[in-house]
């Protein structure tokens, strides 16, 4: 079992779903909550992510097989998707991938806002979703596919622990801490979505190697 593949797999969710950058979006959308409806909103949208990651996990590779579609073609996809969201971190922005105005309009009526917007699309969104999908369908091996669905776990876990801490940490680390949290890991998040497209190149144009 290559455990440098969970580690790099745990980073890769760390980057792209980025729950520190989230932070100040996790406390606007509780912000009329009491303490214990904001630790249920907390346990639900983690919960949530972990199932949405994990269905993903495990019928991706049949989504792209019901469509036709290569894994090399997805990677570029997936990767120029990932592109474009890491683009829009590094300037400190959630990008309008994730969520765009008509979706922060709806979100504000509602009353719980643990899966929809926050777990899907703000945490488990497209960007995730690819990357998933990609690490799944390179390693389907059953051993590899329950250390993915552990490490898919700890990451609702940690994730879960920050949330819990919010307001804490928000106010600890304000707007600019958490914009240069952002912009960090927008750029891991570029070179990671670089790394993806090259690979997909590779293998729809195997003669340019």
């Amino acid at each position: 079992m290559d455990y440098m593949l969970f580690i790099k797999f745990f980073l890769g969710l760390v980057a792209i779903i980025n729950p520190v950058g989230l932070l100040p979006v996790f406390v606007s959308l509780t912000s009329h909550q009491t303490d214990l409806e904001r630790e249920h909103t907390n346990k639900v949208a983690n919960f949530a992510v972990v199932v949405i990651l994990t269905v993903t996990m495990l019928v991706g590779q049949h989504i792209l097989n019901m469509f036709s579609i290569s894994l090399s073609a997805f990677r570029i996809a997936g990767g120029t998707l990932i592109c474009i969201i890491a683009m829009s971190m590094l300037q400190g922005k959630i990008s309008e991938v994730k969520r765009n105005k008509e979706e922060d309009r709806e979100s504000s009526g509602m009353d719980s806002v643990a899966v929809v917007p926050l777990a899907l699309p703000l945490m488990a969104g497209p960007g995730a979703i690819s990357s998933v999908i990609v690490y799944a369908a390179e390693h389907n091996g059953i051993a590899n596919m329950l250390g993915m669905f552990f490490t898919v776990v700890l990451f609702g876990l940690c994730s879960w622990g920050l949330f819990k801490m919010a307001p804490v940490i928000y106010k600890l680390l304000g707007v600019t801490g958490i914009n240069v949290i952002t912009r960090i890991m927008g750029l891991l998040m570029l070179s990671l979505a670089i790394e993806i497209i090259s690979q997909g190149v590779k293998g729809l144009f195997p003669s340019l190697i």
